[in-house]
């Protein structure tokens, strides 16, 4: 008997569905022969007769103190009276070692399940019962008697077993899964768990387990318990995630073990398969032979999948050794192979393999390539091959792409690049992705926005006056992750991009997606554009106003009308940055140049501000003017464009101190647009057929009641060719109102929106579709 010595308070309910107090007793739990099964005693504090005698009913609440528990089997209710007591009872040394198991027979399976399933709430008679199943070698016992029930067909005895070896799993003890879990056992265990009161039919796992899972070696194992191990490992991974039901609230806990179990077991596993140099060995050498067929190649791929996904069970110095393993047997050159081929099964299985060694070590990773760029073309580094695959995915969401974006990412992101006294991992390893990967990345991009692409649209017939980037979805969101990519480098690699970017004029061909049908590339093409300026950067701000580069964002900005929508905020934003910031040389160029299209726009003050700004500073140059004496104002402080320009070529023959001081060769110009990798013009070529189908065109930006400026896509270039354009005089007003210049505008009265011919547009867009709809667009006049 297990004695608890908790006080209770007891009530009977009487005649009148009335409570009488039946006294105050300690409780305590026993086996009670007559009730068939664990019982609940309580005995009078006074005298010790018994107050309360009921059985355990699995299905009743017995809840703690201040909440009443009623067992629906008797009219009496118990009122724990003090909650600290059960944690002093667990800690007092019990009267009984073990309990008493009842004999191992069919016509005790109730019994048994009821001793089993009644212990679960306790972790003292838990332990008690593992330790009496334990000793007694019960479990084969009960095994025995499943065959048998099964024999006779004793649906009865095997729901009852059922219930028994899921509570001899719940009691989460590793010493009866050693037994239970055993070739000898398991299969067994699984049968019993097969029949489920709840079912109607019994389940079929061992059918599953023997006939239809089978066990492929790729490499023979020579080693028995290696083996044994996987089986094991495969068949307890099934039982936990197959078999039983999820555990409740209650039982969340009752497994612990079992998962810990499944842990260790992949350690091993692991650890066995490191060690054995000779079956690794094997398996690379099958992999990488060109002679391999494919489904033996993906078994290998796959294979290294699940190695790599054990490993993550290891311990942090354990996995360093595995990792360095597959280093040295020459994992990287295989998943170079590997990716590069047309199963999309294997090149999936490859990613995930290449992920797990990015996240180990990007800077391994890193090692590798720079060492492979000295003896081998670019299109076959690496790297290269992970940029054209998610370039050439296939997914109409691109999920692969998303994720070898996120695999590059962590590669050139410079706060995990190593630096030590004698080698800077940072500035070596940007020069080489700037020189030898940054062309493919971009490839995309510059392919989409080029005036070449622009001529054969108009050359095939198009009718659009301004189809520049394609508006098909899956090529946006291929454009809207290298623009994600393109600003992480903008923020994090300072000179690298920064060189790039003016070598390439690639600001310019950012903007012209702009023009695109969907809302979420615009977004990132402005996003790129305000990462820039956020650096308040006056190369950089120079670029922007020698180049006339804000002209698509206002555009932009006039087109969306008076929808007050994210991209109206966003472009809002950018303007109010360079209000608050006090950009001189960029709230210059704006008012000057643009000022007259923006001053209707009164919902916000920013542009108001920014005429402020200029004014202001206006005043404050004219004052520094008027004091100096009028022979020096010609000549002292004036720096002619000259000089500006002779600064910009010395820095950019000047080290950087932020990356390094190895210094940046350029940009090779052979590495044009171009010549992009045949892959990705493959791929486009693949896709026109489709693509072609599913053209439409967009609606034409209206020109009446509105006004746009033309942008050009040559730097040189101030009107559009294919745009009929009109002259209009614009005179920024001083702070005194007279008028100190007069400026020739060039803008467009009929232009059509870019688009990319589009599958399917993002649900904001139609959206707004229907809104423009609904609503007519108005942008504001410039004036006559």
């Amino acid at each position: 008997m297990s004695d608890t010595r908790r006080r209770v308070k007891v009530y009977t309910l009487n005649e009148d569905r009335q409570w009488d107090d039946r006294g105050t007793g300690h409780v305590s739990s026993t086996y009670v022969e007559e009730l068939k099964g664990m019982s609940l005693l309580v005995r009078a504090e006074s005298d010790g007769s018994l107050l309360l005698e009921s059985k355990i009913n699995p299905s009743t609440a017995y809840q703690k103190q201040q909440v009443q528990g009623k067992d629906p089997s008797v009219e009496v209710t118990q009122d724990l009276i003090d909650e600290s007591e059960e944690e002093r009872f667990e800690e007092m040394p019990e009267t009984s070692h073990l309990i008493d198991l009842p004999t191992c027979e069919l016509s005790k399976l109730e019994e048994i399940a009821d001793l089993v399933t009644s212990v679960l709430s306790s972790p003292i008679r838990r332990e008690k019962l593992a330790l009496a199943l334990e000793n007694e070698g019960y479990i084969k016992k009960l095994l025995q008697l499943f065959q048998a029930c099964e024999d006779l067909e004793n649906t009865e005895g095997l729901h009852h077993l059922y219930e028994i070896i899921r509570g001899i799993l719940f009691l989460n003890k590793a010493t009866l899964f050693e037994v239970m879990f055993s070739d000898e056992c398991i299969m067994d265990v699984v049968g019993c768990l097969e029949y489920d009161p709840a079912l109607a039919q019994p389940k079929r796992h061992r059918e599953f387990l023997t006939k239809t899972a089978k066990f492929k070696e790729v490499i023979p194992i020579t080693d028995s318990e290696l083996r044994q191990k996987i089986h094991q490992t495969y068949r307890v991974q099934y039982i936990q995630d197959i078999i039983l039901p999820t555990p409740s609230v209650f039982e969340e806990n009752f497994l612990s073990t079992l998962t810990s179990f499944i842990f260790f077991n992949k350690v091993e596993i692991v650890s066995m398969l490191q060690e054995d140099e000779k079956f690794l060995s094997e398996v690379f050498a099958q992999l990488t032979d060109e002679a391999t067929d494919d489904d033996k190649r993906r078994e290998l791929v796959n294979f290294f999948k699940e190695f790599c996904a054990f490993s993550q069970t290891l311990q942090p110095q354990n996995r360093d050794a595995f990792f360095k393993t597959l280093a040295k047997l020459g994992i990287l050159p295989a998943l170079e192979i590997v990716m590069g081929m047309d199963d999309l099964q294997v090149r999936s299985a490859a990613t995930d393999i290449f992920s797990y060694l990015v996240e180990f070590s990007p800077s391994m990773v890193r090692e590798f390539v720079m060492q492979e760029a000295q003896q081998s073309d670019d299109d076959i580094l690496l790297i290269n091959v992970v940029i054209e695959q998610m370039i050439c995915d296939t997914d109409p969401e691109l999920g692969g792409a998303v994720q070898l974006m996120g695999l590059l990412r962590t590669l050139i992101d410079p706060e995990n690049m190593l630096a030590t006294t004698n080698k800077t991992e940072k500035s070596e390893f940007l020069n080489f992705f700037y020189n030898h990967c940054m062309h493919v990345l971009t490839a995309p991009l510059l392919t989409n926005t080029s005036e070449d692409k622009h001529e054969k649209d108009n050359m095939l017939g198009s009718n659009k006056t301004n189809t520049i980037c394609p508006d098909n979805y899956q090529t946006a969101q291929l454009l809207a992750l290298i623009l994600e990519l393109l600003t992480f480098c903008v923020e994090h690699h300072t000179y690298h991009i920064k060189n790039y970017i003016m070598n390439k004029d690639l600001l310019r061909r950012v903007l012209v997606l702009m023009n695109s049908k969907h809302t979420f590339l615009a977004l990132c093409a402005l996003r790129f554009m305000r990462r820039i300026i956020g650096l308040k950067d006056e190369f950089y701000n120079r670029y922007i106003t020698k180049g006339n580069l804000f002209e698509p964002v206002i555009n932009a900005l006039l087109d969306n009308g008076t929808r007050y929508n994210l991209l109206n905020s966003a472009v809002i934003e950018l303007f109010e940055f360079i209000r608050v910031e006090d950009i001189k040389s960029l709230t210059a160029h704006i008012v000057e140049n643009f000022y007259k299209a923006l001053e209707s726009i009164e919902y916000v003050q920013t542009f108001k501000g920014l005429k402020t700004k200029y004014e202001q500073e206006k005043d404050r140059q004219n004052q520094k003017l008027n004091s100096v004496p009028s022979i020096l104002r010609g000549n002292r402080f004036r720096r002619d464009a000259k000089a500006l320009e002779d600064d910009e070529e010395m820095w950019f023959n000047e080290d950087d101190d932020e990356e390094g001081k190895a210094v940046v060769t350029p940009i090779e110009k052979s590495k044009t647009e171009d010549d992009f990798p045949d892959s990705y013009e493959k791929f486009m070529e693949t896709k026109k057929a489709k693509e072609s189908e599913d053209k439409e065109n967009l609606p034409k930006r209206t020109s009446s009641g509105g006004f746009k400026f033309t942008f050009s896509h040559s730097p040189s270039a101030a009107n559009g060719t294919n745009s009929k354009s009109v002259v209009a005089q614009t005179t920024p007003a001083s702070s005194n109102g007279s008028s100190s210049k007069t400026t020739n505008l060039a803008t467009s009265v009929t232009a059509t929106k870019g688009s990319l011919v589009g599958l399917v547009d993002y649900p904001d867009d139609e959206e707004e579709d229907e809104e423009e709809e609904s609503s007519p667009r108005k942008r504001p006049r410039l004036g006559s």
